[in-house]
């Protein structure tokens, strides 16, 4: 696990972050706000921070997608920050590895954020509605025939990010899927951690939108 002193820190993050547009300029002045808040990963709060991460497959310029069944779509890996956790990049890594079981994530092509936004979240049953600041990254796995998914409910699939972006029903992990795009196109090629495979493997893409489970 990279440690703390390797891992860039909230405020460094989104300090040297560099937003996309008037719609991520705003996103990011809001995270902004949060930073310093002793309350800013905690869930009781109506805007807290997340950390996301979509996985690639540098080699073959695919992204994996897992199955979320409260939003009831194919979204990225990640999540909430368990409690004494603050590091972005630390807790997407962690997540990523709990919902794959893909050991060997890495960031790529670097440490940096990819995509800031803000995403609401309707109220359910445990929770009134609310917003996930996520900072999102980008995790490349050299051995994409090993991912696993977490539970039979949460299947996962290996796509291209066109296909990806056809999957998704959610307008912001689209912008995502474009930015993870064109930087595999840019630098795919070579760049991958650990050992290499020749391609997804045991976990086909597939162009229907029924969840699949990843073998």
């Amino acid at each position: 696990m990279t440690s703390g002193t390797e891992t860039p820190g909230l405020a460094e993050l989104l300090g040297r972050y560099r937003p996309q547009g008037p719609e991520e300029t705003a996103h990011h002045e809001r995270l902004l706000g949060l930073v310093g808040a002793p309350d800013a990963w905690d869930r009781a709060t109506p805007l807290h921070f997340t950390a996301s991460a979509l996985i690639v497959h540098p080699r073959t310029k695919r992204v994996l997608l897992r199955w979320h069944v409260r939003q009831q779509a194919w979204l990225q890996v990640g999540g909430h920050g368990d409690p004494g956790e603050t590091l972005p990049l630390e807790i997407a890594l962690r997540e990523g590895r709990e919902e794959t079981h893909l050991t060997d994530l890495v960031p790529w092509p670097d440490a940096s954020l990819v995509h800031v936004t803000v995403v609401p979240v309707p109220a359910s049953p445990r929770e009134p509605a609310h917003e996930h600041a996520d900072l999102r990254f980008l995790l490349a796995t050299g051995t994409p025939d090993e991912a696993r998914p977490e539970n039979p409910d949460s299947p996962l699939e290996w796509l291209t990010p066109a296909e990806a972006r056809e999957r998704t029903t959610e307008e912001n992990f689209r912008e995502t899927l474009d930015r993870a795009g064109r930087l595999l196109r840019q630098l795919g090629n070579g760049t991958e951690p650990g050992p290499s495979h020749e391609g997804p493997g045991s976990v086909p893409s597939h162009a229907g939108s029924k969840p699949r489970a990843c073998p």
